[in-house]
């Protein structure tokens, strides 16, 4: 095969070619071991040297190979980008999945900070703890459980590159455990606390400081009512929602009247279109795609940001007729511009503090938009008796984490049993004593 140019030559036909990159004076080499290419540089700027530097590194690529031991040693950092390029390839091809963003996040923020300097080989049980270390100086606090595996999961694709790659073998991969803390259930509000929360959002809004605040705390206060009314995680899920993923569903209440008219008999039909009003929407997020149903609260939120964002305001039984079209792109949760929210966080924080509904009286802790979703999945359970199946199916998550977090809610479903109103009648009834049950001090008198 011709050499290409003059920084490039073939020293083995698609098995061993040497080359030199631009303004450099080190000679590369790259070769094929087990059909996968490898490069590594000769570090020589003579060229017959660096030929012969190049097969020894071929060479001695086969020999680890058949050892079982790691072709070719790379930086943490090296590898962990290419790891980052191969799921964004898969993202942008539509094959990726939706927590490949939580672990590129995860792997610029955190792994490679802590590991990059590291040759990808030498990411030991010492390597980990100083990770650990650096994590939770960086955090502020321990992680939890769930951040761990996330964590351990962005770890465990660099890995996966490494193997790929031959730059690292399974038998000295290391083995990762996720000891993050557990993690606590989201202090809830009770009910004096919801009503005190949706009520004073109107006052609150009209006390903007100017018309952009104002504009902002109006699509919060919506917001905060679709989580509430539908349990969705707050960010991406809802955030990321658009018009035509969502399908309006309406069941209309028929009742009969008494005698109005002539007809044999003897009453009329009147259908009630402005009740059983709720949406599907087909929401995105941290466990992938599913369709979420929400009732007349979400349906209101909607119909206000229709009517402030696009002066949209349509007949009651079809209200998002003119925005639902499939060709529709746009995000729901938008100002009138079409500008994303900012600074949500800090704003609840301030409402609630505002409002004295921060800190759960309970435990402490402070609410965040997280409790809204332990709100709804408490009131579902408490209140309205959905299946835990059901419920799980809703929230996007699994029923064995629902049973952890919410299990302490059946002893408040069956309060009508435990009342014991039988068992309380039947001790209070009296009655005479059985002897064998009296006093001993008595019985000797």
């Amino acid at each position: 095969m011709a050499e290409k140019n003059e920084t490039t030559h073939t020293l083995l036909d698609r098995e061993l070619i040497v080359y030199r990159r631009e303004r450099s004076n080190i000679w590369q080499c790259r070769f094929k071991v087990d059909g996968i290419w490898q490069r590594a540089s000769t570090k020589e700027r003579d060229l017959k040297k660096a030929k012969t530097k190049a097969n020894e590194l071929r060479i001695e690529a086969e020999i680890r190979k058949r050892s079982n031991l790691p072709v070719i040693t790379r930086k943490f950092r090296d590898v962990a980008k290419l790891a980052v390029e191969r799921m964004e390839h898969e993202i942008r091809s539509g094959n990726g999945k939706v927590s490949y963003a939580d672990y590129i996040r995860v792997i610029e923020e955190y792994l490679i900070p802590a590991l990059g300097k590291r040759s990808i080989t030498n990411i030991d049980y010492t390597a980990l703890d100083e990770l650990d270390a650096k994590r939770i100086e960086q955090m502020g606090k321990a992680p939890s459980q769930s951040t761990m595996l996330t964590h351990n999961a962005a770890l465990n694709r660099v890995f996966d590159e490494a193997v790929i790659r031959n730059f690292l073998t399974e038998a000295n991969r290391p083995k990762l455990e996720a000891k993050g803390k557990a993690s606590d259930r989201r202090p809830a509000f009770d009910m004096a606390e919801i009503r005190a929360l949706v009520g004073s959002f109107d006052e609150w809004i009209e006390r903007a400081r100017n018309a952009k605040s104002k504009e902002m705390r109006t699509l919060l206060r919506d917001y905060v009512d679709v989580l509430l009314d539908t349990g969705a995680r707050p960010g991406d899920e809802l955030l990321n929602l658009k018009w035509k993923q969502i399908k309006f569903v309406m069941k209309p209440i028929t009742i009969k009247t008494g005698v109005i008219d002539n007809t044999d008999d003897g009453h009329e039909e009147i259908t009630l279109s402005n009740l059983n009003r709720s949406l599907e929407l087909t929401i995105s997020g941290k466990t992938g795609t599913r369709t979420i149903v929400a009732m007349l609260r979400t349906v209101k939120a909607l119909e206000r940001i229709a009517k402030r964002n696009y002066e949209i305001d349509d007949d009651i039984t079809e209200p998002f007729k003119q925005l639902t079209l499939p060709t529709n792109k746009d995000y729901v949760f938008r100002t009138r511009d079409k500008q994303a929210p900012t600074s949500w966080q800090k704003m609840f924080e301030n409402y609630l503090t505002e409002h004295n509904l921060l800190e759960d009286p309970s435990s402490g802790q402070k609410r965040v938009f997280y409790s809204l979703r332990h709100t709804y999945a408490t009131l579902a359970l408490t209140n309205d008796k959905v299946p835990i199946h059901t419920l799980s199916k809703q929230m996007g998550t699994s029923v064995l984490m629902i049973e952890k977090h919410y299990s302490h809610l059946q002893v408040i479903k069956a309060i009508d049993q435990l009342r014991g109103e039988e068992t309380r009648r039947l001790i209070d009834a009296g009655g005479v004593v059985d002897e064998i049950y009296t006093s001993k001090k008595k019985r000797k008198k």
